[in-house]
Formats: C-alpha cells, sequence, structure tokens
C-alpha cells in the first residue's frame, strides 16, 4: 500500500479526482465505495481489473522461503506441453513484492473447498507437499473448467487459452508431472501462492497472468459469477439504477457487504424478500460491488470491539471533498492500517488530522454490528454525523468538573469535606489524560450503567445507544440514564467480597457523569417529562476557593457543615427549592429522598466510626429496598436514632450543641411529610438515585481531621 507522500506523489490532483466520485457521501454505500476506490488506488496501478485484484491477501506471504510455485506451460504449439528449458516446468521461489501485480491475484473470501477467482490460488496454512500438489493440478483441472470461464471460450478471441489450459488439465501424465515436480522441490508444511506461466507465441516470452488480457478477463468473470449467486441465490440479477454511481446498468442484489449491512439474510434490511429479487431492493453494479469489497481493510481498521459489539468509526469529509481534502483522508485510512495501538480512529483523528481537516470537515460515520451464529448480524446504533468535537468536548468538560467544581473539590472546603468524594484510582472521578479515549470506546458508560455478559449482549444495549449518541451530538433519555445507574448501584450494593458495602465511588461518579452531559454547551440529556427538565439542566457549582467553615457565621446552634448543604442543594437544579412549582413538585420529592439519603449517611458513617459498627442504617437501607410507600417509616426510625445518639454525645461530653445532623434533619422535616410520600409523583429509578447520591453526600460530611483514611488515597475494588 502506498504511503501518503507516495500516493500523493502517484496521483496528481488532476488525476485523484477523474478516479473519485465527486458527489458528498449521503449514504453508507457511498462512504464504502469511496474507501474502495481510494485502496484500489494504493494497491494496485488501476486499470479495468484493478477492482478485482486482492494484493494484500497473501502479504504475509511475502518474503518467505518457497512461497510462490510457478506452473509454466507453452502453449504456442500444435498441442499444449510443460515448459521443457533449463528452469523446468515447476519454479519454486520466494513470492515478492515485484510478483504482487504479475500474479494477478483474486482472492474467494467464502471458497470454502473452492477456488480463488483468479488462476492464481493461494493455498490453505501450512499444507504438505502431496497437498500443494494437488492445488497446483487445480490451476488446469478446475480453473479453466468453471461455467464462467468456459464461456470464454466460445466468447473471447482468445478463448483458445482457456481451451489449451483445460486440455493439460485433462491429461494426467500432464498433471502427476507437475504434482510430482512440487512435492519434488518442498519437502515441508507449507503455505504457497500458485500460479501459471503462459508461452502462447513460437518466440515469445512465458507470460504472467496479468500480461494475458484473457486470462484477466477469465478472473473478472469468475469473481462477478458469485456476485449473483450468494446465500443460495441462483441468479440475483437484472437491469436497474446502480444505487452508487446511479447508472442503468446490469446489477446485483447479493454482493459482499464490508460490514454486513446489506446482506440476503439480513431480514430487517429486506422483508419478506425472494432473494434472487434482492437486486430490486438494492441494485448494485457489478464494479460497483467490487469496488465496495475492497474498501474493508480500511473499513476493518476503523473498528473497534466493545459491549460484545464491533463499533465501526468510519471518517469521512462532510459535503464535497477537495482533492486536498481526499489525500488528507487517505492519510487518515493508511495510518489506521499501519499504525499498531488501541486507539480508536477518533483518537487518531484527534492526534494527527484535527488541524488539517478542521473539525467542521472531519466527519465519522457510526455504526455496531453484532455477530450471532449461522452468518446473521445485528446492525444498529447507525448515524452519519459523527465528529471528533462530541467526545473531545465531553471528554473536556468532565475532566475540568471534577477537577473545579466546588461539588468534588475539597480545595473549596479548607476544614470540611466537599459534597461527594474523589478517588484518583476511578476514572470518573480525575482529571484523566485517558478520558477521549473512554469516551470514544463506551468505557465511559461501562463504568456507570448496569453490567452485562458481553457474550450474551444484543442490539437494545444501551450502553452502545449511548455511546453512538455522544459521538454524534445526540442527547440521551434521562430515564435511561437513571434506570441504568439504579441497577448498577443496587448490583453492586452487596456484602461479599468483591464488593464491600456501599458504592459511594460509582454514585460520585454517575452524579459527575450526569452533571457533565448536562453541560449548556454540550446539551447531552433529554426529556419530555417536564418533572425530571431540571436533571438536564447544568448545576452552579463555585469554581472559585469557598471561605473556611471557621470564616462562614454560623448561627448559635447551627452545623458548620450547613452553609455547605445548603449550597449544594441551591446549586443542584434537580433538587433546588428554586425549581418547587408548588409544594407538591416533584423536585421537592427528589430532594426529600437526596436529604433522606444524606442523613442515613451521616449516621451511619457515626455508626462505623464512632460506635464501630459493622453494619450500619446504610447497610439497613439499602437503595433496592427504598420506594414511596417506605420513605416515611425510614424517615421516622433515621430521626429517631439521631435523638438516641444525641443523648449518648450530652452524656459523655456533658455539652452537646443541638441534635446530631440537625442540618439535614431541618430541611428533611420540610419535605418529607408534606405531603404523605405514599402520595408522591416522583418515579422510582429517579427517588432510588437520589436517595443513594445523598447517602453518598452523609457518608462524605465530616470534618477533615477525623482520624481515618482520606478518600482521594483510597483504593476501590477495581481500578478505573
Amino acid at each position: 500500500m502506498l504511503s501518503p507522500d507516495a500516493f500523493r506523489d502517484k496521483y496528481s490532483p488532476e488525476e485523484l479526482k477523474s478516479k473519485v466520485p465527486e458527489s458528498p457521501i449521503g449514504s453508507l454505500r457511498d462512504l464504502q465505495y469511496l474507501y474502495g476506490k481510494l485502496y484500489t488506488l494504493a494497491t494496485t496501478d488501476g486499470g479495468k481489473y484493478a477492482p478485482y485484484l486482492t494484493p494484500d491477501a497473501a502479504d504475509e506471504l511475502v518474503d518467505t522461503d518457497d512461497s510462490l510455485i510457478v506452473v509454466r506451460v507453452d502453449l504456442s504449439g500444435d498441442e499444449p506441453q510443460l515448459a521443457d528449458d533449463s528452469r523446468g516446468s515447476v519454479w519454486v521461489t520466494r513470492y515478492t513484492k515485484e510478483h504482487i501485480p504479475m500474479v494477478a491475484h483474486c482472492y474467494y473470501q467464502n471458497r470454502g473447498a473452492g477456488i480463488d477467482h483468479s488462476l492464481t490460488h493461494k493455498s490453505g496454512q501450512n499444507k504438505s507437499p502431496e497437498r500443494l500438489g494437488e492445488y497446483t493440478k487445480h490451476r488446469f483441472t478446475r480453473w479453466p473448467s468453471e461455467d464462467a470461464v468456459q464461456d470464454l471460450v466460445e466468447d473471447h478471441s482468445e478463448g483458445w487459452v482457456i481451451a489449451d489450459l483445460n486440455k493439460i488439465g485433462e491429461n494426467n501424465n500432464l498433471t502427476n508431472e507437475i504434482k510430482t515436480s512440487v512435492q519434488r522441490q518442498i519437502d515441508e508444511d507449507h503455505t504457497s501462492l500458485i500460479t501459471v506461466k503462459i508461452k502462447t507465441e513460437p518466440d515469445g516470452e512465458f507470460q504472467w497472468p496479468s500480461e494475458l488480457e484473457i486470462i484477466m478477463e477469465g478472473m473478472r468473470r469468475q469473481r462477478l459469477s458469485k456476485l449473483v449467486t450468494k446465500n443460495k441465490a441462483r441468479g440475483s440479477s437484472g437491469q436497474a439504477v446502480d444505487i452508487v454511481t446511479q447508472q442503468t446498468t446490469r446489477t446485483v442484489g447479493t454482493a459482499q457487504d464490508p460490514i454486513n449491512y446489506y446482506l440476503g439474510k439480513q431480514v430487517e434490511k429486506f422483508p419478506g424478500l425472494d432473494i434472487d429479487e434482492a437486486w430490486r431492493s438494492h441494485p448494485i453494479s457489478e464494479d460497483s460491488a467490487l469496488t465496495l469489497m475492497k474498501a474493508e481493510q480500511f473499513i476493518e481498521t476503523c473498528a473497534y470491539p466493545t459491549f460484545g459489539a464491533k463499533v465501526y468509526y468510519l471518517p469521512y469529509v462532510f459535503g464535497t471533498p477537495s482533492v486536498e481534502e481526499l489525500y488528507e483522508l487517505y492519510a487518515i485510512l493508511h495510518n489506521s492500517v499501519v499504525e499498531d495501538s488501541d486507539k480508536t480512529p477518533i483518537e487518531r483523528a484527534y492526534d494527527k488530522q484535527q488541524d488539517i481537516l478542521g473539525e467542521d470537515r472531519l466527519r465519522f460515520y457510526i455504526t455496531a454490528v453484532m455477530p450471532h451464529q449461522n452468518s446473521r448480524y445485528d446492525v444498529f446504533a447507525e448515524t452519519l454525523n459523527g465528529q471528533l468535537h462530541y467526545p473531545k468536548q465531553l471528554a473536556i468538560t468532565h475532566n475540568g468538573f471534577v477537577q473545579s467544581v466546588s461539588a468534588y473539590n475539597r480545595d473549596h472546603y479548607t476544614d470540611w469535606t466537599a459534597p461527594l468524594p474523589t478517588n484518583q484510582n476511578w476514572g470518573l472521578l480525575k482529571t484523566n489524560d485517558e478520558q477521549l479515549h473512554a469516551v470514544s470506546t463506551g468505557w465511559y458508560f461501562r463504568q456507570t450503567f448496569a453490567e452485562r455478559d458481553d457474550d450474551e449482549a444484543d442490539a437494545d444495549d444501551p450502553r452502545i445507544e449511548a455511546l453512538v449518541s455522544v459521538l454524534s451530538g445526540e442527547a440521551i433519555a434521562v430515564d435511561v440514564l437513571l434506570e441504568e445507574y439504579v441497577t448498577r448501584i443496587i448490583d453492586d450494593q452487596t456484602d461479599d467480597s468483591e464488593h464491600e458495602g456501599f458504592p459511594s465511588f460509582l454514585v460520585a461518579s454517575q452524579f459527575a457523569q450526569l452533571c457533565v452531559l448536562a453541560d449548556e454547551d454540550l446539551r447531552l440529556l433529554q426529556t419530555t417529562d417536564p418533572s425530571k427538565y431540571q436533571i438536564t439542566e447544568q448545576p452552579s457549582y463555585d469554581t472559585k476557593n469557598m471561605p473556611s467553615v471557621d470564616e462562614i457565621i454560623i448561627a448559635d446552634g447551627g452545623h458548620p457543615a450547613a452553609p455547605k448543604l445548603e449550597s449544594f442543594i441551591n446549586e443542584t437544579p434537580a433538587l433546588s427549592p428554586a425549581n418547587d412549582d408548588d409544594p407538591d413538585s416533584v423536585t421537592s420529592q427528589r430532594r426529600g429522598a437526596f436529604l433522606l439519603g444524606a442523613l442515613v449517611g451521616d449516621i451511619g458513617s457515626y455508626q462505623e466510626y464512632s460506635e464501630d459498627r459493622s453494619t450500619t442504617l446504610v447497610d439497613q437501607y439499602p437503595v433496592k429496598s427504598i420506594t414511596r410507600s417506605r420513605i416515611k417509616k425510614v424517615t421516622q426510625e433515621t430521626v429517631a436514632k439521631t435523638l438516641t445518639y444525641t443523648r449518648q454525645e450530652k452524656k459523655q461530653q456533658g455539652n452537646y450543641p443541638g441534635t446530631k445532623a440537625d442540618h439535614i434533619v431541618n430541611r428533611l422535616r420540610d419535605t418529607i411529610l408534606n405531603p404523605d410520600p405514599e402520595e408522591w409523583e416522583i418515579e422510582t429509578d429517579d427517588l432510588r438515585f437520589y436517595y443513594a447520591l445523598g447517602v453518598t453526600y452523609g457518608m462524605n460530611d465530616h470534618p477533615w481531621n477525623r482520624d481515618e483514611t482520606d478518600a482521594d488515597d483510597a483504593t476501590s475494588e477495581e481500578e478505573h
């Protein structure tokens, strides 16, 4: 494959412009066709037969011993015979780069027990000398006798060449001599490319397949015949308008698809389809079909496996590309082939091409393909509007959010914790150099969504939907996030050895993600439910240093953490009283769930650190147990605990100001009992998530001088 510089040198702007389509990319087929054209130009010299050749199919054989077997036959006399000069009838040599255009190999990917489309054939892996000898005989016993090739005997002026090759195949003495010669020269298992050189004139030279038009046409005919007989079709072809070139020509309906998007077995693409009539539903000209297939290497190197699917990120230029943009697009695709890294095409484009094409011109076609047995595939989550801008800005915004806002940054509170914990081992709770990788691979959502077995993944996986959404700038439904978040929290809130206790870092990660998706510039959250509009609004957390708790004037009997709680609630739109439409609003109910969680977390933390209890209120009231019907009971029992511990503290200290956690209890009373929680309208996932957020807040609400390990230095059960 030509390097980008060599590609630019070989094809002048005028020549390149003449060889590629001038229309803008409007569909996956348009994009595949452009890729196929660029790949053909980069790997062959062009010409009539270039789309049919597969020069990379035997790359692994280049410059290896005994990798090319050449049978030399003389057809210049009255009867065909094997070469009898000093080189002999069978020449075993090293397959080199110079041989690639000469042998004109056309690989048959789905051949099974069949043979390649070309006279040149690639053997299976590590075949015995005897088997290689048999494959060599097949160049004469099988390839010339294929129906599509045989048709040339009468249809082509040089059809006699095919007839003579067939005669050799019918001569047992000649074919056995060929086999014996191969076995004599190769003494161990090998993978080899097998071809034939042919002499057609008495005074002429032995010619490679690429030098004989009749051999190339036979390859072409054989390749085209497979386009109309795939997937049990008998002859899926007819006169129609090619959907790629818009030319009226002979079209086929079962062309191979590099990402398995349009297949004869794809019921959702061809409902009720008679496979022989597939050309009517999806007509592709023969030449276009072959060009699409040439796109496969570029397409496959722009794929990334995740969530049990293969996600394709196919770069292209928005609108009609200029010649310079085509050069740069080829450079992106070339780099995707040669670069050995775990990066997605999104990241590679960000590293090398963002300043050349520009974010407004560089786009990505994104889709996910999930394989099943029996050559069936689910194709879903398709968009033509993927842009580098969206994942890049999401990564930057997330890093900036957790680094600077008061909700997570303890620098805002000199003597007290920030509202929510951070942890350097959790990728969503720190400034992370790998955040773009996390976003573009879907790891960004794998960390927060419900866990699934990727071996049993399906097309309804919301992680893939979320991934494709953020790559294309499409908003994610709040309901989806809350359902996924709560399911994950409930799954992780266990007492087993792997996940002990309450998953506070998980909840903190989920909330950070939720806030970032709600960023007013990104706008990646949406809902049609008016009661959830506030969740889609960007929080207004301070990004400047707050005064220390000691500097805040506190009324007698007040709690030093009260201003922090007040600020966090007021700056979180989903909790803020400013968004209470009426006393019965869902916002007020959500705030009540949060405050109850905060009280449970606060008292639970006290029980753990001061009472040395292994089972606390956090364990007693897990997220999965919280419903509207239980809210009142949990509140009463938790408030009763605050009174018990207040009396206990007064006995021990002699003087204890106020009531334990009264900065939470006082606000809780205002929201939790009026109206009765059983009459609340808040949905269960909404209720449970903000209860979990409250628990996380309460567990993290304490002075920094408390004798315990800093959350920033703690380690998680799994490094994120």
